[in-house]
């Protein structure tokens, strides 16, 4: 661990690197990025304060719930097998590790300008080593810590504010600011940062039909946490070791919308997954949460979630569970 983070106004730690970034910070070889900010006097404390009721929620969606992955992506297939003549089964998980919920790795999304990953990688390094693989999360116990959830969607309708989740929408800093206020949140380093913007919920009410016609639209347009300088000051100020939604993307999509003024340098994902090291979540089912959260009148637990241990692994499902 460094002896302090950075301020914002003093990234771009590699000066060959893209503007904003944060190569190096824990060392030019680690693998871990923000993750590295769950030490484990971190996570002792999140235990020791979240863990109250027992109660586990878990947070991912099936395998199988996206019929219809948007993003071209196929869905997910599983064949079982029978060892006849033995009353014995095996089966066999065919399925793209973004097309129910998931971590984002540092693999993922690189920076669009300078043609590189976290800390500079390239992609024929990418593809000649395991490099920045979604294991070295796994090798180091995953991604463990304290969850803090900000229920925008619950928020929203009190407030009468539409919720729009299939459409390219921005869910404003200033709310999930005045959400964290009204819910006496207070943020620390290497907390994992979750919000609910009713997606899941809206999904969930989608005939069959509906969800085909979704994921067959000429471009994937869904809501999304806002874009820009100010959410990339408030997430970096922040510290937080993770970020995650019940979205498809995070952010608005499509995320490069070049005609509405929105490009690669703006966008989150360019900068906290290459620019940062900080894994972003997709797709996370929040619903029971949050309903407890509110039933309880406490917005933070503890979370626990080992992604698959695939050497060099892009992406993976979380296997994440909430515990209060």
């Amino acid at each position: 661990m460094p002896s302090s983070i950075p301020t914002f106004d003093n990234l771009t730690l590699d000066p060959t690197g893209p503007p904003g970034n944060a190569w190096g910070l824990f060392g030019p070889k680690n693998e871990l990025g923000m993750l590295n900010l769950l030490t484990p006097e971190v996570v002792k404390r999140a235990a020791s304060e979240e863990i109250r009721d027992g109660v586990r929620i878990s947070l991912d969606l099936p395998l199988n719930r996206l019929s219809h992955p948007s993003f071209n992506r196929k869905p997910f297939v599983q064949e079982l097998y029978n060892k006849a003549p033995r009353i014995v089964n095996d089966d066999t998980l065919t399925f793209n590790t973004q097309a129910s919920t998931q971590w984002d790795g540092f693999r993922h999304y690189g920076n669009q300008t300078h043609g590189c990953y976290f800390n500079g990688h390239t992609l024929d390094e990418l593809k000649e080593s395991r490099v920045i693989g979604i294991d070295a999360w796994s090798n180091t116990g995953g991604i463990v810590g304290r969850g803090i959830l900000i229920d925008y969607a619950s928020w929203a309708q009190r407030n009468s504010i539409p919720l729009t989740p299939f459409r390219t929408s921005t869910i404003p800093l200033s709310s999930i600011q005045q959400i964290i206020a009204e819910t006496q949140l207070a943020p620390r380093p290497g907390d994992i940062l979750f919000i609910r913007t009713g997606f899941t919920e809206a999904y969930n009410k989608l005939s069959v039909e509906e969800e085909a016609a979704l994921a067959a639209r000429p471009t994937p347009d869904f809501a999304g946490v806002e874009n820009g300088e100010k959410t990339l000051r408030w997430l970096w100020g922040n510290q937080f070791a993770a970020i995650a939604s019940d979205t498809p993307s995070f952010e608005p999509a499509p995320l490069y919308r070049p005609d509405q003024g929105v490009g690669h340098e703006v966008t989150l994902h360019q900068w906290c997954l290459s620019g940062w090291g900080m894994p972003i979540g997709e797709y996370f089912d929040l619903e029971e949460l949050a309903r407890y959260c509110m039933e309880k009148g406490r917005w933070s637990f503890f979370l626990s979630s080992v992604p698959l241990k695939v050497p060099g692994g892009v992406a993976s499902p979380p296997n994440a569970v909430a515990i209060l």
